[in-house]
């Protein structure tokens, strides 16, 4: 009993941290990430109001698990594809190069051996992937040309993890068969990636789309975190990171059609955990050890960040980043990493060097992730502002010019001719079903709930020039209409009507254009009809358009006088129809 209540009341100290905290930080304009470290190191450190903040912190790393599923999700193979020289040629060389310098740092000090310094020069040369993303989200500049290719190195210093864990075993004392263990980890390895391949080529989407069909939205989220968290412990097995497992999973689904619907539920859990991350760093720091070197600190800290910013200034510029690019990508990867953490406590347990020399390792990886906020605040200071580079959506449908909700009979004819228009189309639909008979027909649509806000800032409605709500019951297009103009009020919205009344509900709204559904074919078929019958074709589209002008001037009296407005009605009756007139003489007749 006591046990739990000591979880409850933990998890209230850190709810409430976090509350008051980020909040107090972001209006100060130092960020989330300083607040949640801020909020740990009192609640843990300075107040010991909780107490083991390493075990928190292996729980809190499933943040990092889910923000790289949610990248992931956002990078179709075709674009990683693309990013190849950046990952592979740009993020080796920073780990090498940064690496390299840092084992030197290490190694003439005096304070280390040889294999000390190396694996300490390396662990300090990865950067933090939670850390960077958040601020980079933050700024919302994950998709500029420099957040692309920050990403691209982290991406690089997250698969480096695996054979700098091999190398802790080829130096570590007594390491003798280390060979054998190596290549059978490596073909465990990639007898992993290759199944989970498997699966989310052939098992992933299928899965989803019977999910979708029961309409279960609690099953789908569940299912969303055993993909995620089944991933990363499939990877974890394999001796990889959890988090490369996570970002995998995420790209197998990044041309799935559920993908946008999965972003939106994985989203809170991602943002709870993360910031909870953040705080858990801030409860592990050990300030006994910070005392105890306060000097070796002081002068590691600041000479680790500036070799760091040093190399991969130089990098990006020979890779071709401009000045200010180059600059905020050095400053925002100048810290250590969490990945510092697995590695140093892998070479404690493998004798490489003592526990002692660990503790002093984190302790100086977790002061470099608390002045990374403001460390990456600094190229502000020391370049000129420019306009900032947006990518071009590298996925279909989203960030489109046209952001259709509801895919039914009336949406797909609008969407052929948007399409044959020349313009891009987002279009989310909660039919599992009719997302699977669109694709037999070479329509890409994405399972979504319009009537959600996070499902419609996952598939891009910021970015949409025109929302075209087509749903197909009257009542959720008022839905979506309302959830839309109460957090988009600039937004241009087309509406498909389903009768005259619901019509004038849409104007009152103030939609831009709404159209009922059977409007312009029941003209149309009248047209046709009266034609067959022998009436002049000149004749029948005059007549039509007589109507449809009546009709018009209808719609806009009943605004103003109400729905019996124009018509013939009877006292507590139904609204009748207007009776067939023949069309207004022309003047020359």
């Amino acid at each position: 009993m006591s046990q739990s209540h000591a979880l409850f009341s933990e998890a209230i100290l850190l709810l409430g941290g976090a509350v008051v905290s980020a909040p107090l930080f972001k209006r100060l304009g130092l960020g989330t990430v300083l607040g949640y470290l801020a909020a740990g190191i009192v609640i843990g450190p300075l107040a010991k109001l909780i107490t083991g903040g390493e075990e928190i912190l292996s729980v809190a790393e499933l943040g990092v698990v889910f923000l790289l599923f949610i990248i992931g999700l956002e990078l179709k193979p075709a674009r990683l594809w693309q990013m190849r020289k950046d990952i592979f040629g740009l993020g080796s060389a920073q780990v090498l190069l940064s690496g390299g310098a840092l084992t030197a740092l290490a190694y003439f000090s005096g304070l280390i051996n040889w294999q000390g310094a190396v694996v300490a020069g390396f662990g300090l040369s990865l950067s933090s992937t939670a850390f960077v993303l958040q601020i980079l989200e933050d700024r919302s500049d994950l998709n500029t040309a420099y957040g692309q290719r920050a990403f691209s190195i982290l991406l690089f210093q997250d698969l480096a993890i695996v054979p700098l864990l091999a190398v802790v075993t080829f130096i570590a004392p007594s390491s003798g068969e280390g060979s054998v263990f190596t290549l059978q980890s490596a073909a465990i390895a990639i007898g992993a990636i290759l199944g989970l391949v498997f699966a989310g080529k052939y098992l992933l989407t299928p899965l989803f789309q019977i999910i979708g069909r029961t309409g279960a939205r609690e099953a789908m989220i569940a299912a969303a975190l055993f993909v995620v968290l089944g991933a990363a412990t499939m990877m974890e097995l394999a001796g990889l990171s959890m988090a490369m497992g996570a970002f995998l999973a995420g790209i197998m689904l990044a041309e799935s059609s559920f993908r946008h619907e999965l972003e939106a539920d994985i989203e809170p859990f991602r943002g709870i955990l993360l910031g909870l991350f953040f705080m858990a760093v801030g409860l592990s720091l050990q300030l006994q050890v910070v005392l105890d070197n306060w000097v070796v600190i002081l002068i590691a800290v600041p000479l680790i960040m500036l070799t760091k910013t040093i190399v991969i200034y130089a990098l990006c510029r020979i890779a071709g980043s401009p000045h200010n690019s180059a600059l905020k990508n050095a400053f925002l990867l100048s810290q250590g990493g969490e990945f510092g953490f697995v590695l140093f406590t892998a070479a404690a347990g493998a004798s490489v060097f003592p526990a002692t020399t660990a503790s002093l390792l984190i302790a100086i990886v977790t002061m470099t992730m608390a002045l990374t906020p403001l460390f990456a605040a600094i190229p502000s200071l020391l370049i000129v502002p420019e306009s900032r580079e947006e990518l071009e959506e590298d996925f279909e449908g989203a960030g489109a010019d046209v952001f259709m909700i509801g895919f039914s009979r009336f949406g797909q004819i609008a969407a052929q001719i948007l399409l044959a228009g020349g313009r891009s189309v987002t279009i989310i639909d909660h039919s599992a079903d009719r997302i699977r008979q669109a694709s037999r027909f070479g329509f890409r649509i994405y399972f979504g709930d319009g009537t959600r806000k996070d499902v419609l800032v996952a598939a891009g409605i910021e970015k949409a020039k025109i929302i075209a709500v087509c749903t197909h019951k009257p009542e959720i297009t008022d839905r979506v209409i309302d959830l839309i103009q109460s957090e988009y009020p600039d937004a241009r919205i087309f509406a498909r009507a389903y009768d005259r009344v619901h019509s004038l509900s849409l104007r009152a709204r103030g939609v831009e254009f709404e159209l009922r559904e059977t409007l312009e074919s029941g003209l149309l078929f009248g047209q046709r009809t009266i034609e067959a019958l022998g009436v002049p074709e000149s004749d029948a589209i005059r007549i039509t358009e007589d109507i449809r002008e009546r009709d018009e001037a209808r719609l806009q009296l009943q605004q103003v006088e109400g729905i019996a407005a124009g018509r013939e009605m009877l006292l507590n009756q139904p609204v009748q129809p207007e009776p067939l007139v023949k069309p207004r003489q022309e003047a020359a007749e």
